[in-house]
């Protein structure tokens, strides 16, 4: 799986403001920036976020996918900080 078909696959599941990606294929590494993390824990925005993937984390299209989950107000928050 390419960087452009996970974050398609995670866009058309959660509006996002903001996704990098870093991986070589199978492990991937996701910066997501989306409201919808507003008030929730991050196992439940990682739950979010796997929710877009379906099947494809149990056949192993995408072997490991590791991730920051941000609300926009914490993405600005740290982008000030830079």
């Amino acid at each position: 799986m390419t960087a452009e078909e996970l974050q398609l696959l995670i866009q058309q599941g959660l509006e996002c403001q903001h996704i990098e990606l870093q991986g070589d294929g199978r492990h991937w590494f996701a910066t997501i920036v989306s409201p919808a993390f507003e008030g929730l824990s991050l196992i439940q925005r990682q739950r979010l976020v796997y929710a877009t993937l379906g099947q494809r984390l149990h056949t192993d299209e995408v072997h490991a996918l590791s991730m920051k989950t941000l609300t926009p107000a914490q993405w600005q928050a740290q982008q000030d900080a830079q």
